[in-house]
């Protein structure tokens, strides 16, 4: 029997707020702060203090939710949430239950079988726990996290592969991104993922008993537990056996999820209308002015990208991943298209997408902290088109403008790097090598004609790179040729 896995996600996403959620504490990043330094009796959940709503917060989940494609609704309501862990400084937390903000959205995600739209059942926001820091034997809270707003997006159960989920993932973090509402920054926890899991009989419609996995903050753990946990249903279903409906954990070490606990029910939380925050009455006007706020967002700018600069969906796709490098790629254009020659766009996100991304990578930057500014690479690949420097050369100056800010011009300048033009210069250099190589000349006349490609890398050497290697390569074969015609001397 064939069996199908239906997977809906619950994802957590800090906002980047400057301040908590019902207090003036600011947001800090919690894996460098020092522990509690960042609290308050609000956040710390002491008696007879009052929270105040966090609009900023609130305007960032509404304009989240626009950009999911959701209905705002006019009437919001904070809950209390009552559960009782050592992270959680008042036993309750704040969050959003039967009037959330946002509902009824989708997200589109390209699959390989074509475009799937995941439906999002809500969106809406709670207050973040502490975290539990283990040193030793003891277990320590630091409550700096506990109030940072928490945006929480729930899908339907719309996905039926790992690949499907990581699809989702990927795109819902980019959104996050662009909105500029999360940093996505996954190894400090601002996002974190939770798979809800179940398998029935391929061809059937009704839902099977799933299981919930808990704090996934990557994506290869979303990917590897939702793969696990499949694989382990599945297998006792094949058994005769029953899935149990329970919350469970990822062993990252084991690569195998483990059950924490059996799954709660909302009455489990005991559920009741936060009594110190009133309704919230959200106006169209409201809404309209947040809407006033979205950017061109990521699908919609990756096919107005292979629209308008004749890119294919692969660069279009990297060149859109991220907001900030599709800004420097189109200030890059920007400048392209002034000066002489006019540079191509997609030669741009040639270099962009090569070299610059390759020494990003080695040195694991972002595209903000590079030091070479989109019109000093665009000087750089002039210089290249114009035949000033070869593209080796060019190659070497991005690295240094990459390592010393320096502009490409100046360092070009400065080591003398400009290409050799005066075709009889260079000749007079190629026949210097082959008088040179005698042996080497021999081995090419008998027929070995890669003995050519060594010629060219002499020439190289001897110019210090500075030659045009195709120029080189016609010069050495024309001098090569030349010797096989005169014959025996």
């Amino acid at each position: 029997m064939e069996f199908e896995p239906v997977i809906g996600l619950e994802i957590h996403a800090e906002l980047q707020t400057r301040s908590k959620m019902f207090c003036p504490c600011p947001v800090v990043d919690s894996t460098t702060a020092e522990p509690n330094r960042y609290v308050c009796p609000v956040c710390a959940g002491m008696p007879g203090t009052l929270p105040v709503p966090n609009q900023r917060a609130i305007e960032w989940t509404i304009l989240t939710g626009l950009a999911l494609n959701c209905e705002i609704a006019e009437y919001s309501l904070f809950y209390r949430k009552n559960y009782f862990y050592p992270d959680l400084p008042s036993e309750y937390q704040r969050s959003m239950y039967d009037y959330p903000l946002c509902l009824n959205g989708y997200l589109e995600i390209d699959t390989p079988t074509g475009t799937k739209r995941v439906r999002i059942r809500r969106v809406h926001i709670e207050e973040d726990t502490g975290k539990l820091i283990h040193v030793g034997g003891a277990t320590l809270v630091d409550f700096n996290r506990a109030g940072v707003p928490l945006m929480e997006i729930v899908t339907e159960p719309d996905m039926h592969s790992v690949e499907e989920v990581k699809a989702f993932a990927i795109a819902l973090r980019t959104l996050l991104r662009y909105l500029r509402v999360n940093s996505g920054d996954m190894e400090k926890g601002v996002i974190r993922f939770e798979a809800n899991v179940s398998v029935r009989p391929k061809g059937e419609t009704r839902l099977g008993t799933r299981t919930e996995i808990k704090n996934l903050n990557s994506f290869r753990a979303l990917v590897r537990a939702v793969e696990y946990e499949i694989r382990r249903q599945i297998e006792i279903v094949r058994a005769g056996g029953q899935v149990e409906q329970e919350t469970m954990g990822w062993d990252e070490a084991r690569g195998v999820t483990v059950p924490q606990r059996g799954k709660e029910h909302a009455h489990d939380y005991r559920y009741f209308p936060e009594p110190d925050i009133p309704p919230l009455a959200i106006s169209r006007e409201w809404v309209e002015r947040i809407r006033a706020m979205l950017p061109e967002l990521p699908r919609a700018r990756r096919e107005r990208f292979e629209r308008e600069y004749g890119l294919t969906r692969y660069e279009a796709d990297l060149l859109t991943e991220d907001h900030a490098v599709a800004d420097y790629f189109e200030e890059a254009v920007r400048h392209a298209r002034q000066g002489d020659p006019p540079l191509e766009p997609r030669t741009l996100a040639t270099w962009i997408t090569g070299e610059l991304f390759r020494l990003m990578n080695e040195a694991g930057v972002e595209i903000g902290e590079v030091r070479v500014p989109p019109t000093a690479l665009v000087d750089l690949i002039r210089m290249v088109q114009r035949g000033e420097i070869n593209l080796n050369t060019g190659k070497m100056v991005l690295r240094e403008a990459f390592e010393t800010g320096e502009a490409p011009r100046r360092i070009v300048e400065a080591r003398g790097l400009t290409q050799i033009r005066d075709v009889e210069a260079l000749r007079a250099i190629v026949l210097r090598v082959i008088e040179e190589n005698p042996r080497e000349v021999e081995s090419y006349l008998r027929g070995k004609e890669g003995v050519l490609k060594w010629f060219v890398g002499q020439v190289m050497r001897a110019t210090r790179g500075q030659a045009d290697p195709q120029r080189v390569n016609e010069l050495v074969r024309e001098a090569l040729e030349a010797r096989r015609s005169a014959g025996p001397s």
